[in-house]
C-alpha cells in the first residue's frame, strides 16, 4: 500500500474538478483491505471510497482518506448449456466487462454498453440504460464490511434495487466497499429492444440479423450522438434522475403539458428530466465555465476550469426553475461531496 498526501483528484473524477484529498490510498487486494481497515489510521480519518469518479461532484477538498479499490479480473465461475455465471472484481472497468460478455456472446449486459465507471460502483446506483438495469442480470454482490472487517455476500433480492437506488445508498451507506459482483447471463440469444430509440434504430435490419454485437455497436452510436466524452468535456453523464410521480399528479401534469415525454411504470409515471430542463430553456445554456450540454439538457458540463461549487450552483438553478415552471421536483443522480 502506498499512502499519498495532498493528492490531486482531478484525474479521478470525470468532471475534472481540481480538488485534493488530504490522503489517498489505492488498494489492490482483499488482504490490503483488511490490513488498512484494522490499522489505527482507518479510525482517525474520514474515509471516502471512489471507483471511476463518473458519478461524483467534488465541491471542496476532501479532509480525510480517499480510497480507490483497483483489483481487476473477470472469470467464469459456472456454466451450463443455457446460462453462464460471470464474476468480476470491483476495480474492473464496467465497459470492459460488457465488451467481454459481447465478445463471448453472453446475453443480457449488451444494452449497458459504454456506461463509464467501475464494476464496484454499478450496484450502488443500479445502473441502467436502454431498457435494462443491473438488477435484471445481477446474482450476488460481495463486499467488505467496514464495521467488522469481514467479507460478506448479498444476493440480488436483498439489495433492495430500485430506480438508481439500492441498499448501498441507504442502510449500508458508509459501511461497505464492494469487492466483486456475480452476473447471470444467457448463452441463448435474448435481445432486449424495448427501448424506443434502440428499436427504431434497429428496425431497418431483419430480425435474424440483429446480433449482440450489432446491439452493442448501435448503442455506442446512439450514446455517442447524445453524450459528450468526459475526456474532452467534463461531465458525469445524467446529472438528474427522471422524476417519478403518481397517477393523480400525472393526470394533472399531462393536461397542462400534453407534449411532455414520459414513461409509464405500473401505477407511477416517469417524466423525462431532459424534457423538463429543455423546456425551461437550459439546453445549450452556458454560465461562465458551466453549462447544459447542447445535445442533451440532462447533462451538466464543465467547459473549462469550473469549480464543483459553480457546477452545483448551476444544477441548483435548474432544479429551482423546473420546480417553478412544472411543480415537479428534480433529484440529483450525481453524488455531491
Amino acid at each position: 500500500m502506498n499512502l499519498q498526501k495532498n493528492y490531486s483528484l482531478k484525474n479521478l473524477n470525470t468532471f475534472g474538478v481540481d480538488v485534493n484529498a488530504k490522503l489517498f490510498l489505492e488498494i489492490n487486494s482483499e488482504e490490503e483491505l483488511i490490513e488498512f481497515f484494522t490499522s489505527p489510521l482507518s479510525k482517525r480519518e474520514p474515509i471516502l471510497i471512489i471507483g471511476g469518479g463518473s458519478n461524483i461532484l467534488f465541491t471542496k477538498d476532501f479532509d480525510g482518506i480517499v480510497i480507490k479499490y483497483s483489483k481487476r479480473g473477470i472469470n467464469i465461475i459456472s456454466e451450463s448449456s443455457g446460462e453462464v455465471m460471470i464474476e468480476a472484481n470491483a476495480g474492473e472497468l464496467w465497459d470492459d466487462l460488457v465488451t467481454y460478455a459481447v465478445k463471448n456472446k453472453f446475453y443480457g449486459i449488451e444494452n449497458l454498453t459504454l456506461i463509464p465507471g467501475t464494476v464496484g460502483a454499478a450496484p450502488i446506483q443500479n445502473i441502467g440504460a436502454y431498457g435494462v438495469e443491473l438488477k435484471d442480470i445481477l446474482s450476488t454482490v460481495e463486499y467488505f464490511d467496514l464495521r467488522d472487517q469481514s467479507i460478506k455476500k448479498i444476493p440480488n433480492k436483498e439489495c433492495r434495487f430500485a430506480y438508481r437506488d439500492s441498499i448501498f445508498k441507504n442502510e449500508l451507506k458508509g459501511k461497505f466497499l464492494i469487492t466483486k459482483i456475480v452476473l447471470k447471463l444467457s448463452k441463448e440469444k435474448k435481445i432486449n429492444l424495448s427501448y424506443k430509440s434502440l428499436s427504431e434504430e434497429l428496425a431497418k435490419y431483419p430480425q435474424n440479423e440483429i446480433s449482440i454485437e450489432l446491439v452493442s455497436e448501435t448503442i455506442k452510436k446512439i450514446r455517442g450522438s447524445k453524450l459528450p466524452d468526459p475526456k474532452l468535456l467534463g461531465n458525469a453523464g445524467s446529472f438528474f434522475k427522471n422524476p417519478e410521480i403518481d397517477t393523480d399528479s400525472f393526470n394533472t401534469f399531462i393536461k397542462e403539458f400534453p407534449d411532455a415525454i414520459f414513461y409509464k411504470q405500473e401505477n407511477r409515471y416517469k417524466i423525462s428530466a431532459g424534457w423538463l430542463i429543455e423546456k425551461c430553456g437550459f439546453k445549450g445554456m452556458r454560465i461562465g465555465n458551466v453549462g447544459s450540454y447542447e445535445k442533451q439538457a440532462l447533462i451538466v458540463v464543465n467547459h473549462g476550469n469550473a469549480t464543483g461549487s459553480e457546477i452545483k450552483d448551476f444544477a441548483d438553478k435548474i432544479v429551482y426553475e423546473v420546480k417553478n415552471k412544472f411543480d415537479v421536483q428534480l433529484f440529483y443522480e450525481v453524488n455531491i461531496i
